[in-house]
């Protein structure tokens, strides 16, 4: 039984032995090699570096202000005889809005009207008779010296009568009366507002940290509730001296109100320009990888990728400032960057700022 089956073994070899060779039916040309290489190449998108100008911003929030301001209160006491403005009209400085009885006064000044009146015709016959000698220098200065009294009185009479009149201090609107014709007021009563609306001032605070790098005439923007708007301003006062509480600045802006979009109280959501860059090269900050002590970016030169050191500066919700490392017309890396190393090549599929590919 061993033997046949050795016997099996050696023909089968022989056979193997003695069959041709049989040629492949196909074979991979090296055109095909190479086209499987190109599809194998990682497909990646970039953008291409660009100056742009940005803002340096700070976000915070105000609160809006007249111009000018003033509760309108009387100086004397007395009954309104007159209330000579419209609620919500416009004035214009010096008009006169209250009157106040003032017919005591008025009986005041009548009284030492006549009173000059007569003494002023005495001092000219007094001073011709010391002219011609026929009195004496004392009893010619005794009648000036009591015509220069009723005149004090007089101005002393005028300024109370003044007392009465409630005038528009500046031009402005008014505000609602709280007293009608008929009331007894006092220097503590409440009459009504007067406001100057435009310009309008907008008041906020900012951090200490940042006291070095607001000056006079910084650009403000801010939006309020309630209109669809956004308004400009520009920074004209700043408190000379920070909060102990808050740790913060005071600062004052003034802005156009001409539409009468704005009134004062109302809260604003205020952004303070500190500088603007015209030369900013900004990426994707997606495009930007921390490391402990440093940031790299991938570049791509001749279809190869490049591992660049880079410094940030600014950044805004999208994007980050490059400082260094980089310049205008550099092709930077913005996705597959988990997938590449220095020396990879890739294929750019879409590229950002550049030609179309």
């Amino acid at each position: 039984m061993k033997k046949v089956i050795g016997i099996t073994v050696v023909l089968v070899g022989a056979a193997l032995l003695a069959y041709p060779k049989v040629k492949p039916l196909f074979s991979t040309p090296a055109t095909t090699e190479n086209s499987q290489n190109r599809t194998s190449l990682l497909q990646v998108e970039a953008v291409q570096v660009e100056e742009e100008t940005i803002e340096d911003q700070i976000f915070t929030s105000g609160s809006v202000l007249a111009e000018e301001d003033v509760e309108l209160s009387a100086e004397a006491s007395g009954i309104i005889t007159d209330i000579l403005f419209d609620e919500g009209s416009m004035v214009e400085e010096g008009d006169l809005l209250v009157k106040i009885n003032d017919s005591e006064l008025q009986a005041e000044k009548r009284r030492a009207t006549f009173r000059l009146n007569l003494a002023e015709q005495r001092e000219e016959r007094q001073k011709a008779l010391l002219e011609r000698g026929g009195i004496s220098q004392d009893d010619y200065d005794a009648i000036l010296n009591e015509v220069n009294v009723i005149r004090s009185e007089l101005d002393l009479i005028n300024a109370r009568i003044n007392q009465t009149e409630i005038r528009a201090p500046f031009s402005g609107q008014v505000g609602l009366k709280y007293v009608s014709e008929g009331s007894y007021i006092s220097p503590n009563s409440q009459i009504a507002s007067l406001q100057s609306l435009d310009p309008i001032k907008i008041d906020f605070s900012i951090p200490e940290r940042y006291i070095s790098r607001i000056a006079i005439g910084d650009r403000i923007s801010f939006t309020v509730q309630g209109v669809d708007s956004t308004f400009s301003g520009q920074v004209y006062a700043i408190e000379p001296r920070i909060s102990r509480d808050t740790r913060s600045i005071s600062i004052r802006a003034r802005s156009d109100n001409s539409g009468r979009l704005l009134f004062p109280g109302a809260f604003a959501n205020i952004t303070l320009v500190l500088d603007e860059i015209d030369d900013a090269l900004m990426l994707p900050t997606i495009s930007v990888i921390p490391e402990l002590n440093s940031q790299k970016i991938y570049v791509i030169r001749n279809g190869l990728v490049e591992e660049v050191r880079v410094q940030t500066g600014l950044r805004t919700s999208e994007k980050v400032q490059i400082i260094s490392g980089i310049a205008p017309g550099d092709t930077v890396l913005t996705t597959g960057i988990l997938q590449v190393n220095p020396g990879t090549e890739v294929e750019i599929t879409k590229l950002i700022n550049g030609p179309d590919l």
